[in-house]
């Protein structure tokens, strides 16, 4: 038999690959640092998400193991994350206070290196960005068993603001108190979408306990640190940052739980991935046929949607728009075509944006 490497001369070996991989991620941040230089002379866009996917799925690709692709896009996405901060220091928007889904999603789309600044509400994170105090802002906009999230849909029709990116994070809902069991328990606190995701479960080993609604499941456990009676629906992220037990993981109804965020910022119109969604808002006339007609379009030119989505317009009472998502680039010749045939009978159309489509969350 072989006689085995020592542990200390397999450290020595590891000591020496951290010299090798430092002095690579150094010269990674110089020439990064180059482009953000020349990014910076011609005034274009720092934060590229569209090359951020391809550089994602070609380390996947290429890795030959024991590396999967889930343990190495946390670790380029901070690499990325650093040699972007040397470019610039970005600011990020989402609903506060810290330690709610929308700071995780924030975390997992720019890493650990964004400025987040934590807001009472999407009108805010709206705000935020369209003043230009904050570079993006990161907003829930579909919940995969709850539905999308009206406020931020209805806040695209008048914002300027379009949407850059999307990530989708995988929703564990957690019991969290200061409580040792479910009987101290007397009350639970979360945002609205959360208690409908957990709607059974709570009925079901909560029966009775009254629920109140609050605007995060952040400020949820932020309630529940401050009484030992009450508990809080929120994630593992919420638990960490208000010292909180978790009390039961995983309370929500359904164990594929997802939830789809936007990136919205002032970019305009993003470069072509290969894989890219784009989304629009369009009215059509209120008689017969007319969305027939409006979505004719996409079936001849072989465009798939994947979101349809009705929602009332405040000014107007009985008078929609339509939000919608659809597979491709607006630049495609083809999706360019259905837009061009939709302007001519819609009342109006806005383009939210196109995007690189979301990797498979986490």
């Amino acid at each position: 038999m072989p006689r085995a490497t020592s542990i200390d001369a397999l450290r020595t070996q590891i000591d020496r690959i951290d010299d090798q991989l430092l002095a690579l991620l150094n010269k990674r941040a110089r020439l990064a640092m180059q482009i953000g230089q020349q990014k910076h002379h011609s005034q274009a866009t720092i934060y590229t998400p569209d090359r951020e996917k391809r550089i994602l799925q070609r380390i996947a690709a290429a890795s030959a193991g024991p590396l999967d692709a889930p343990r190495l896009r946390p670790i380029y996405r901070e690499i990325i994350a650093a040699c972007l901060s040397l470019e610039q220091q970005l600011r990020v928007a989402c609903l506060g206070p810290l330690g709610t889904f929308s700071h995780q999603a924030v975390r997992q789309q720019f890493g650990s290196q964004a400025t987040v600044a934590p807001l009472d509400s999407f009108d805010a994170v709206f705000d935020e960005v369209e003043h230009g105090r904050a570079d993006y802002g990161v907003v829930p906009v579909e919940n995969s068993t709850e539905g999308v999230v009206a406020a931020v849909l209805d806040r695209f029709v008048d914002s300027p603001l379009m949407i850059k990116a999307e990530t989708q994070l995988r929703i564990e809902q957690c019991l969290l108190s200061r409580a040792r069991r479910l009987s101290d328990i007397r009350r639970v606190v979360s945002h609205p979408q959360s208690l409908g995701q957990c709607h059974h479960w709570l009925a079901r080993h909560l029966p009775g306990v009254p629920q109140e609604p609050v605007g995060s499941n952040a400020q949820a456990a932020e309630v529940a640190s401050r009484d030992a009676h009450v508990a809080a629906i929120a994630g593992r992220m919420a638990a960490e940052r208000y010292e909180l037990a978790i009390l039961v993981p995983g309370v929500q109804d359904q164990p594929r739980n997802f939830t789809r965020f936007f990136v919205i910022g002032h970019d305009g119109l993003g470069r072509a991935s290969g894989d890219d969604k784009t989304s629009l808002l369009l009215a059509v006339p209120h008689e017969s046929g007319a969305l027939h007609r409006v979505l004719k379009p996409f079936a001849d030119n072989r465009v798939n949607l994947c979101t349809l989505e009705s929602r009332p317009l405040k000014s107007r009472p009985w008078e929609y728009v339509f939000f919608l998502d659809l597979m491709g680039h607006a630049t495609e010749a083809r999706v360019a075509r259905a837009l061009a045939a939709l302007e001519k009978r819609c009342l109006f159309v806005k383009i939210l944006g196109s995007y690189p489509a979301a990797l498979p969350p986490e």
